[in-house]
This record gives structure tokens, sequence and C-alpha cells, in this order.
């Protein structure tokens, strides 16, 4: 009886192989996966701007005028010094010592931030004096304090943009 099951499992395979069919492993290594690896890399490509001169991509700065400014491009607009206490919760005072400049467009645009400079210097100290110590640890900190700060002088120059903020110093202590 198990020389019967081994000669019909030996027929089988040999039927298989007559057949010319191609198994589900040998199909898989021979057609999907040569496909998943060339999309793969196509898709990287397209996204790392290696195909913006095959497909017509320009400069995206020079389509949108959203982008960010080329180097170069702006004026810088210094804030006055401003010193303010931390929300420390009871515990011991700190202090944030902290000079900013703004990258805006033109030389007409710091006329207009000027004019408006108590609304923007009220607006980062509200926000700023609102600040624990831990919200400034680390890289991400600075970062959310820079959006913040951006956000704040945007809100407050209106119709003035201003592009970003930039630290010149900040010292907590």
């Amino acid at each position: 009886m198990a020389e019967d099951a081994a000669a019909t499992g030996e027929a089988e395979i040999a039927m298989e192989e007559k057949k010319g069919g191609m198994s589900g492993k040998k199909l898989v290594l021979v057609v999907v996966l040569p496909l998943l690896l060339v999309s793969g890399g196509g898709a990287a490509a397209f996204f790392m701007g290696a195909l913006d001169g095959l497909l017509g991509g320009g400069d995206v700065a020079a389509l949108d005028p959203s982008a960010p400014p080329a180097a170069g491009e702006g004026v810088f607009f210094d804030l006055q010094e401003m010193l303010v206490n931390l929300n420390t919760g009871g515990r011991k005072t700190h202090y944030l010592k902290i000079s900013v400049s703004l990258e805006v467009g033109s030389e007409k645009d710091i006329l207009q931030l000027q004019r408006v400079m108590p609304r923007i210097v009220d607006s980062f100290q509200v926000y700023l004096r609102e600040l624990r110590i831990e919200d400034l640890h680390g890289s991400a900190g600075l970062q959310r304090l820079r959006e913040e700060l951006l956000l704040r002088v945007n809100s407050a120059a209106q119709p003035t943009v201003v592009r970003d903020v930039l630290f010149r110093q900040m010292l907590v202590q």
C-alpha cells in the first residue's frame, strides 16, 4: 500500500512537469518579485526628484509663489530682545531671554511690521509666558516654538506675510 502511494505521488509530479506549468513559488520569484522591485525603484526615483527632468518638472519655487524663497531673497527685521518668566506652576522661577529675526519679502514689509510692532510683541509675550521649561527641550521643542511664533506674527501683521522666524539668541535661566 505504501508503494502504491509513493508511485502515485511520483506520477503526479511527472504529470506536473509534463504540463509545463509553473508552481506558485516559481511564479512569485519569476514574475511578481521583479515587478515589485521595478515599481518600487520607480516610485523612489519619482519622490526623490530624479525623474523631474524626464517628466517635465521644473523649479517648483519658480512656479509656486508660496514656496520658500531661494537663498539670498528676503529681508530680515530684528525684533527687540524679550525677557519673560516661564510658567513654572509655583516652583522656582525660570526666565526666558529670546532674540528673534523675522524674514519678510521686501523693505516695505518692514515698514508695515514697525507699525504693528506693539501687537506683535504683545502676542509673543502672552504666548511665551505660558510656556513651561519642558516645552523648550530639544529640537522638537524649538521647532514648535518657531511654528507658534510664526503663526502669531502672521496673525498680528496681516496683510504682511512673515516667511520665517529665526532665533538669534535664546537663554533659559
